[in-house]
């Protein structure tokens, strides 16, 4: 008798140890980052002894415990609903339920792909509940009542539905009708439905959350407009974003591509920085894009999607992919919603193990964009700006050091104004 594993064996053998591993990894870098920040919680470091109050550091030291200890809790129903979908039969239960109801065909994949979505999302209502009007509401960040969430759940709901159905219908047709490269159809599809949401989300589903309304303060627009046209940089125009109605964190950013862009600050960020300092912040941002940074992460987004659909087009011929993730393929009907189900359910068991190596690309596109404002402004300015960010938004001073190279897409306040005094 052979002692071969079949493919579909070989895969859910796979499936369950990568899982595994990235549990244990998971919780082993949570319970370090606990540890860690619990053991410097009550003294501040020295090289902030003279601008952040041990109070501060401490509500930043407990709200990233808060947080930690949810993440564990968010990991764990996770890792519970990934397996009820795949190796438990969920996913099977739901397209047989649906194919009995709705017979094979285009609606009944739809349903299959809404079906999916709406299940996960009643599953996650509790905890993002909890996120929000328990740990975000105990340090003073949350400002929203429950009317303003429950507006916010339905308009999501609606639009995901208003834009989600229609791409998907148009991605199923696309595997079904352009035979053996229709991932690479697919891919042309969703690179370019990703390309228009940029162009569209500004002017048109942002607004349907927040107010932009132009910035009004003459002698801020004036020093703005200096620093972006020192840059040589254009946007279509400078806005404030009532960030304050639904959070106490505050930020800025650009949105848009193209002849789209626009500058956005929330008003608690205007509220807490000086001219000055925001001159810095934008400068940073202003860094991203002189150094290609917005650029380089499209292509990469494009390249790791076409190697994505260029797999799942291989993958979804394979009977071993779906009986070996708990799926029994249809027979007599297509696949391609079960295909792209469990790909999506699939893929970031794996993809997990590379999330170092992202991090650390983004932490230094952060360092060259806070040099590059450090040229363009004052950067003692940035310095300063840097640190009412992180207190304002209680971020820790100490994290561990390998939660950060695991986790952070942006350097600890601590290597980020090391630099900027280097």
């Amino acid at each position: 008798m052979s002692s071969t594993l079949s493919p579909s064996l070989a895969l859910t053998l796979a499936f369950a140890v990568a899982l595994l591993l990235g549990l244990v990894l998971k919780y082993w870098l949570a319970t370090r980052q606990l540890r860690h920040v619990a053991r410097h919680r009550s003294a501040v470091p020295v090289a902030f002894t003279e601008t952040i109050t041990l109070a501060a550091h401490q509500k930043a030291a407990d709200y990233t415990l808060a947080k930690t200890r949810f993440g564990l809790l968010e990991t764990a129903v996770g890792a519970a609903v990934l397996l009820g979908w795949t190796l438990f039969g969920g996913l099977h239960l739901l397209n047989q339920a649906l194919q009995q109801w709705l017979g094979s065909g285009m609606l009944q994949q739809l349903a299959l792909i809404a079906g999916f979505v709406l299940i996960g999302s009643l599953v996650e209502l509790p905890l993002s509940l909890y996120q929000t009007f328990v740990i975000e509401q105990r340090f003073g960040f949350n400002k929203m009542n429950f009317k303003l969430w429950l507006v916010d759940l339905v308009k999501s709901t609606v639009l995901g539905a208003l834009i989600g159905l229609p791409i998907a219908a148009l991605i199923l047709w696309v595997m079904g009708a352009t035979g053996p490269t229709w991932w690479l159809w697919a891919w042309c599809v969703w690179m370019g439905f990703n390309l228009l949401l940029l162009l569209i989300y500004p002017t048109f589903i942002a607004p349907l959350f927040n107010k932009f309304q132009p910035l009004e303060d003459e002698s801020l627009k004036a020093r703005v407009t200096a620093l972006m046209q020192r840059c040589g940089f254009a946007a279509k125009g400078l806005f404030v974003m009532d960030g304050s109605r639904r959070s106490a964190h505050a930020n800025a950013y650009f949105t848009g591509f193209g002849a789209a862009k626009r500058v956005v600050f929330f008003d608690t960020l205007l509220a807490k920085l000086s001219p000055g300092e925001v001159d810095a912040v934008l400068a940073h941002e202003l860094g991203h894009f002189k150094h290609k940074h917005i650029v380089k992460r499209i292509v990469s987004l494009f390249a790791l999607s076409l190697a994505g659909f260029a797999l799942l087009g291989w993958l979804a011929t394979q009977g071993w992919f779906y009986t070996g993730l708990g799926v029994n393929p249809n027979l007599d009907a297509a696949n391609d919603a079960l295909a792209l189900l469990l790909f999506v359910l699939v893929s970031p068991v794996f993809s997990f193990f590379i999330a170092p190596l992202l991090a650390l690309f983004s932490r230094k596109h952060e360092f060259e964009a806070d040099a590059y404002a450090a040229q363009q402004t004052n950067g003692a300015d940035l310095g300063h700006a840097l640190l009412k960010l992180y207190e304002d938004n209680a971020s820790t001073l100490t994290p561990d050091p390998l939660y950060v190279a695991f986790y952070y897409s942006h350097p600890p306040a601590s290597e980020r104004l090391a630099r900027l005094t280097a």
